[in-house]
């Protein structure tokens, strides 16, 4: 619609597409509600007031609010494509979501990039894409691909790309490495997101500096007020394993919010359709004292603020029609979901259909080397380094610990939760293989492995036993990526992942069922109860810019002193 035809609808020249009559308007804006109707034509808000019309739809008296934003998200950890990913967040009122696809880009370079843009095409989702920084996210891993900033130059000009993508790798920034600051200097004057889990002082105001203009990594009431009162934006994270909102929201005051918004970063499709999406988010603020006007700013006029978009994120003139009807202010649950001003969602599901999008670009990614499946852990004495997991965060505790050992090698004691854990290279054969120890995920007789490792994504597997843990690689293998659950010596469950072995092209509700069907199994095998999502949680075991201790292909990470280390502790560490 050009500009003078939008000009002749606002003044009702003709009659418009639809108008929506009896509507309580939240008025991102003021922070009023209204009483009007609002007129839509061409998908886009022309007035409000009466209209002459095609089409009248009657609220009877229900909200009207802007459809949401998730500020940071991995469509990947979904283990949906973006067409399913849709259909899964539409139905909870998320009618934009800034992406971050470096999952794909660790497994396929440029060529994942691409997929994800092709494959969000001309679907009710508005998908803008923040071009991956930090592909591989260091140096001390093994990953599919690199992405380099001639790789950002190629796209940076496709009109749904924002911005740069999370900037893992903040000692690159602070050591001034080459590399990282051609990336920055692509993107200059472009939204740029960070990720600096609590640093502070003199590091924030340089990794500001740099031009990094975000954070979801706050986990400290402390961190996100230094982060605004420097100038800069906190997403609220609200994921399967990463659940940081309600902490930092006890730092939510009237003065601050509008430099606040929502995200879930990553998020599996059956938690989503329990609890909500950015809805959810929303909801927590309301339930801690947000007043519910605020925790919709939140989600969605505070995130298009942060990323410059001008035509979503409130119910103004010339805005999308992208649209949210809901009963109770105080507990927001979409009714009905509108985009571009079709109805795309009703009570709970999707109205639409996608049909499945598969490049070859992407496939037959897993490439693992033979004869490398053996996860033998030479110990020197019978005290060793352990990753101990964290209640509710990806960050994980560094632990010495006592174990058993007989003839150098470590020996499973079911005695304590201990598990092996392993990182087995999968792109390019090099034969590589990390192993470690994990203290409070609990697996018992059997071993679960996946292909989803944050970030390289390489084959992780962690279990009680060697043997389970080779069939369960093994089968992963065969599949050419995916999720494989090992009970005894059999396979007891499976979810193929055919796109880059992170992605499923199944329907979300088959994919959905099988995680939880997956999920109640490894429970009933002795997962801890303290832990929320188990793949989740096993996938960031092996990312090495999250506290403090991890693993990769190539060994223990510990992130304090960004090195590898090693598993046997000197005699005088604690």
């Amino acid at each position: 619609m050009n500009q003078f035809a939008r000009v002749s609808a606002a003044l009702n020249k003709h009659p418009i597409d639809t108008l929506f009559i009896n509507a309580k308007l939240i008025n991102v804006f003021t922070g009023e509600i209204e009483s009007t109707s609002v007129a839509v034509h061409d998908g886009v808000i022309v007035g409000f007031g009466e209209y002459e019309a095609a089409d009248v739809v009657d609220l009877k008296g229900a909200y009207l609010a802007p459809g949401f934003i998730d500020g940071h998200v991995h469509i990947e950890s979904s283990m949906l494509t973006p067409g399913e990913f849709a259909r899964v967040v539409v139905p909870k009122g998320t009618t934009t979501v800034i992406a971050d696809p470096h999952e794909i880009a660790n497994v396929t370079g440029i060529d994942g990039i691409r997929y994800m843009l092709n494959a969000s095409d001309d679907i009710p989702l508005n998908v803008r894409i923040m071009v991956p920084s930090c592909v591989p996210a260091t140096s001390f891993e093994n990953a599919g691909a690199r992405i380099e900033a001639t790789d950002i130059d190629s796209v940076k000009d496709h009109p749904r790309v924002l911005g740069l993508g999370e900037v893992m790798d903040y000692p690159a920034v602070l050591q001034g490495d080459a590399s990282m600051y051609e990336k920055l200097s692509t993107m200059k004057g472009r939204p740029i997101d960070g990720h600096a889990p609590d640093i502070l002082g003199k590091d924030l105001s340089a990794y500001a500096a740099a031009g990094v203009q975000t954070d979801h990594e706050c986990t400290k009431a402390e961190s996100l007020l230094e982060r605004i009162r420097r100038g800069m934006y906190v997403h609220l994270r609200e994921g399967s394993a990463t659940r940081n909102t309600r902490e930092l929201l006890t730092a939510v005051t009237e003065e601050n919010y509008h430099r606040l918004l929502f995200c879930t970063d990553d998020k599996h499709p059956e938690d989503i359709a329990a609890e909500g999406h950015i809805n959810h988010n929303a909801n927590l603020a309301i339930e801690s004292g947000v007043p519910p006007i605020h925790a919709i700013r939140m989600g969605t006029l505070n995130a298009a603020m942060c990323y410059g978009l001008k035509d979503v994120g409130a119910l103004g003139i010339g805005y999308r029609a992208d649209m949210i009807v809901f009963d109770d202010i105080d507990k927001i649950e979409p009714r009905v979901v509108y985009k571009d001003g079709v109805k795309v969602a009703e009570e709970g599901t999707a109205t639409f259909d996608i049909d499945p999008y598969k490049e070859n670009s992407v496939t037959q990614t897993v490439n693992v080397k033979e004869g490398t499946l053996a996860f033998d852990l030479k110990l020197k004495t019978n005290r060793a380094r352990v990753i101990g997991i964290i209640k509710n965060n990806i960050t994980t505790r560094h632990e010495i610990r006592h174990v058993k050992v007989e003839n150098g090698l470590y020996i499973n004691d079911s005695s304590n939760s201990m598990n092996k854990l392993a990182v087995i290279e999968r792109h390019r054969a090099t034969g590589n293989v990390g192993v470690g120890l994990v203290e409070g995920y609990g697996i018992e007789n059997g071993a679960l492995a996946m292909t989803i490792a944050h970030d390289s994504h390489n084959l992780i597997v962690i279990g009680d036993n060697d043997d389970a843990m080779r069939i369960a690689a093994e089968r992963i293998i065969a599949l050419q990526g995916g999720i494989v659950l090992v009970e005894g010596d059999t396979v007891a469950d499976e979810l193929p992942l055919d796109i880059a072995g992170i992605m499923s092209t199944k329907p979300a509700e088959d994919v959905a069922q099988t995680l939880t069907r997956m999920g109640k199994k490894v429970r009933s095998m002795g997962l801890d109860a303290s832990i929320d999502d188990p793949f989740i949680t096993l996938a960031f075991l092996c990312l090495p810019v999250i506290p403090e201790l991890k693993l990769t292909d190539r060994g223990l990470f510990d992130v304090s002193t960004f090195a590898h280390i090693d598993i046997n502790p000197e005699s005088g560490d604690a």
